[in-house]
């Protein structure tokens, strides 16, 4: 099973824009507002940066998430906060997923809000070839589930780097 990150429209390199709306192709330059989209792609997720005067334009459709990031200086190293709103969100959005890399994507998302706090661990149980995880996020009355893919060591390297890369950040 491969988790390797999906082709870019040519806005998007290992986690890091390269200072051109994915729309209009206009550069953003270092210190602009732009929208980070996310987006789900036959090949998997796929993100997107967008300069603010082509977001209105933009069709929407398919968006798993959006956040509103600023466009840092050429080769220097920044580490971009993602609201915890945003990634609370992500993983409700993502309730639904059956393809085993979404759904990878969706457990190891759940383990950084385990770790941030924001989603508890309540039970499991063993179900059709795999544990699933009943949480609950914080702030939230109803508890939801979590399937466990028993990712290898690698693999779980490969998804928290792949969402490292959609979201510009280390975790």
């Amino acid at each position: 099973m491969s988790t390797a990150a999906p082709a870019r429209q040519g806005t998007y390199e290992f986690g890091k824009p390269l200072g051109k709306c994915a729309i209009s192709g206009a550069d953003i330059s270092p210190g602009d507002k732009f929208m980070a989209a996310l987006r789900e792609s036959p090949l998997g997720f796929e993100r997107l940066d967008i300069a603010t005067a082509a977001w209105d334009d933009f069709a929407k459709d398919g968006l798993v998430a959006f956040w509103q990031a600023v466009m840092p200086e050429p080769n220097k190293v920044k580490k971009l906060f993602v609201d915890d709103t945003v990634l609370c969100e992500l993983f409700e959005r993502l309730s639904d997923v059956q393809e085993p890399p979404k759904v990878s994507f969706r457990f190891v998302l759940g383990l950084i809000l385990m770790r941030k706090r924001l989603l508890s661990y309540e039970t499991s149980r063993h179900d059709q070839n795999h544990d699933v995880w009943t949480v609950k996020l914080k702030g939230r009355d109803k508890p939801c589930e979590m399937i466990d893919p028993r990712l290898t060591e690698d693999q779980l390297g490969e998804v928290t780097q792949q969402i490292g890369q959609i979201l510009n950040s280390e975790l």
